[in-house]
């Protein structure tokens, strides 16, 4: 088996293409404390903030997001994207590179065209449906697909030859016995583990719809007797009001760094439909309440589709989403605990928690091959 000495990871601009990465690089150090971890970024990414805050070398390239039209930035993609891919190169030169990592995001398109130049084995990590510009890019020179998730291969034929590893999730969650913690986690947060927990979240910026649809539940909820731990986002204006005196606890916090104390006090889970929050509740079979976002191409809803139908979780609209609907699709479930157990293997059944180990080993397989 190939011995891997210096890998370079590309994924930037979201925490969806760098969470999975971060997860998979400590996956490798864990291996072994000496290989040397290069991750690739742009100067306006939120990689900055939490790649060199892991521990990881940061070099940011002059990647630029690929046009979906045809106008002038058409016309400047082709200059901007040899310029990118120089940079890269000199950066796959530098640490002699023996394999590249893409998890997606502009970035890793430069990273795929100076691999495929540079001769260099590439690996291409993909988990959404349908899977992004840079990745359909990278499929036209590399056929080392890994896929996410199991349904995938069926779900679009760009992806029919890939190989299922799971994500690669970070320890605190693939490790996470949420029955042995759920005492320290409801003591955490204030919570009573006797009572059922509601956690909600509507990622790192908070969603609207959400907070007011909770906070607007909140004499229902709590009169139910089902505790709220709510994370209402840390760049909301908007204030989440909670009605005072309830007699059970309703917790908001803007931000929330234990994501693993959160599910580890969770019985259900009230969130967006995103890929890394499908992998990690899937992972750790948390009945969910999946509200994906109303825009786009619907994305969230094939992310999470494949729970709902295994039965491990519920779709709510965004439109629909409502202090009632809460009262009469979510409160019935959460305080019933057969149907709560029924739910929770139905989404352990369909998640997995080695999404980092089997990545790790079909990337020393492309290695070895190459």
């Amino acid at each position: 088996m190939a011995q891997l000495r210096s890998v370079v990871l590309a994924g930037g601009g979201t925490g969806g293409h760098i969470y999975p990465l971060l997860a998979y690089a400590d996956c490798l150090r864990r291996h072994d404390p000496h290989v040397r971890v290069t991750c690739l970024g742009t100067e306006k990414g939120l990689e900055n903030d939490l790649i060199p805050k892991a521990g990881y070398d940061l070099r940011n390239v002059p990647a630029h997001q690929l046009p979906r039209k045809v106008n002038l930035d058409l016309l400047l993609t082709a200059p901007r994207m040899l310029k990118a891919m120089k940079a890269t190169r000199d950066i796959l030169d530098e640490v002699q590179a023996d394999v590249i990592v893409g998890f997606g995001g502009y970035v890793a398109v430069p990273a795929y065209l100076a691999a495929w130049r540079r001769k260099t084995p590439m690996v291409i990590f993909e988990f959404n449906d349908p899977p992004g510009v840079a990745n359909k890019l990278a499929l036209k020179f590399s056929d080392n697909l890994a896929l996410g998730f199991p349904h995938l291969a069926q779900a679009s034929p760009i992806l029919a030859d890939g190989e299922f590893t799971g994500v690669p999730l970070r320890p605190a969650i693939s490790h996470l016995d949420r029955n042995a913690m759920r005492g320290q986690a409801c003591q955490y947060f204030g919570l009573d583990p006797r009572r059922p927990v509601l956690f909600v979240y509507g990622g790192s910026q908070g969603a609207a719809s959400i907070n007011n649809a909770v906070s607007g539940a909140a004499q229902m909820l709590s009169h139910r007797g089902v505790q709220v731990l709510h994370i209402t986002g840390a760049r909301r204006d908007e204030p989440v009001h909670v009605p005072e005196g309830l007699p059970v606890p309703y917790r908001t916090l803007p931000y929330l760094d234990r994501m693993d104390l959160g599910y580890a006090a969770a019985d259900m889970v009230l969130a967006r439909g995103g890929s890394m929050t499908v992998a990690e509740v899937s992972a750790l079979g948390i009945p969910t309440v999946f509200v994906p976002m109303p825009w786009g191409n619907k994305e969230q809803y094939r992310n999470a589709g494949p729970v709902v139908a295994a039965g491990g979780a519920m779709f709510c609209d965004d439109e629909n989403l409502s202090p009632g609907w809460i009262a009469e699709n979510l409160i019935p479930v959460i305080t019933d605990r057969n149907r709560v157990l029924q739910m929770s293997q139905a989404a352990a059944a369909f998640g997995s928690r080695t999404g980092d180990e089997a990545l790790r080993n079909y990337t020393l397989k492309v290695v070895s091959q190459a």
